[in-house]
């Protein structure tokens, strides 16, 4: 005869179960541990500087070291067990590195959690159609970093020059595809998008992608033909164009496949199908991730440095630089490993 007693045995196993499975963040203790729970983790892994961690920082870091699986398929181990038993999987350093970096920046257990996986996970690679979308840089380029952009979104003009720094220090390894996002917030970004893919049309699309990226908003249809005239344009054409419904088709287009990847904000960056996102400082964390995607792939390219600029020369009379300081600098040499960052350029919505 089915017994109370064993009832209440019964869901205190379920309970006893359910605790043991269930995750917690790293430190956090329930009222009802016991004097007998085992100690919080403190993990030291070969490579990775903990030192300047605070102690609740470095259970939280030790907590996710300690959980996650290494981001190799073939290696179905912790990333703890990953670095410090040398497995053959180079990106699990750089993760132990990213995921530091996430608890320095203060980001939550389940933040930081949420990020590793957005960067190291195989199934967040998103396949993203490039057929007929304006490119620059090499088509063999390792690395593709694919923008979804509004003309008239401040953010997205803030991204500019992160992403040319990108493209000018990596030349040959890494290639933009621009994609349209064009915000309802935002009045003339709709027209300033089919602007943009009329200019392409006539093989003029970064030129006005330029124009209209300097250009102060509203991006109204005057500016708009004024940044077509100093693109060069047959004027004639591109109106036509810019109110055809091939081009309307295109915008569309690049909204749909952005809609498919849950984009909900501009600029939206892609970087080998993951989706960026910064922990914090937005410049130096696209240039680690890309440096660091580099590395993962094996890809050899030097990092460029731009060129010191000369100095003018001195005034008659006054003392001028030695003429060595004007001589080429010798070539620079290879940089050494970035730790991986992740993180996407504020989202304007």
């Amino acid at each position: 005869m089915f017994s109370w007693r064993l009832l209440a045995a019964l869901t205190t196993a379920v309970s006893i179960n359910l605790n043991v499975s269930t995750c917690r963040s790293p430190g956090e203790n329930g009222s009802g541990d016991s004097p007998g729970d085992a100690e919080p983790k403190d993990v030291k892994l070969p490579g990775i500087d903990t030192a300047e961690l605070t102690t609740r920082e470095r259970q939280q870091w030790s907590g996710h070291v300690s959980e996650l699986l290494a981001p190799c398929k073939d290696q179905p181990v912790s990333l703890a067990q990953c670095v410090t038993e040398n497995r053959a999987c180079k990106a699990c350093l750089p993760a132990a590195k990213f995921l530091l970096t996430q608890v320095r920046q203060g980001r939550t257990t389940s933040l930081a959690e949420a990020a590793y996986r957005a960067r190291f996970s195989p199934d967040q690679v998103k396949q993203i159609d490039l057929d007929g979308s304006p490119s620059k840089g090499p088509d063999s380029a390792a690395v593709t970093i694919v923008e979804w952009a509004d003309f008239e979104c401040p953010a997205c003009r803030a991204a500019k020059p992160m992403i040319e720094e990108v493209m000018a220090k990596y030349p040959s390894g890494v290639r933009l595809v621009f994609k349209h996002f064009p915000l309802a917030i935002h009045e003339n970004a709709e027209k300033a998008a089919r602007a943009a893919v009329a200019a392409q049309r006539q093989g003029k699309f970064w030129e006005m992608h330029h124009g209209l990226f300097t250009k102060d908003p509203p991006l109204n249809p005057p500016v708009l033909e004024r940044i077509a005239k100093s693109a060069n344009l047959d004027v004639a054409t591109w109106k036509a164009d810019l109110e055809s419904e091939a081009v309307a088709d295109v915008v569309a287009r690049d909204r749909k496949l952005g809609e498919q990847v849950e984009l909900t904000g501009t600029p939206t960056i892609f970087i080998n199908g993951r989706r960026f996102v910064s922990a914090g400082d937005q410049q130096a964390d696209l240039l680690d991730w890309v440096s660091l995607e580099l590395e993962l792939l094996g890809a050899t390219e030097t990092a460029q440095k731009p060129a010191p600029a000369q100095k003018a020369p001195a005034p008659s009379g006054s003392v001028g630089a030695p003429a060595a300081s004007l001589a080429a600098p010798p070539a620079p040499a290879p940089p050494a490993p970035a730790p991986a960052g992740s993180a996407a350029p504020a989202t304007s919505r």
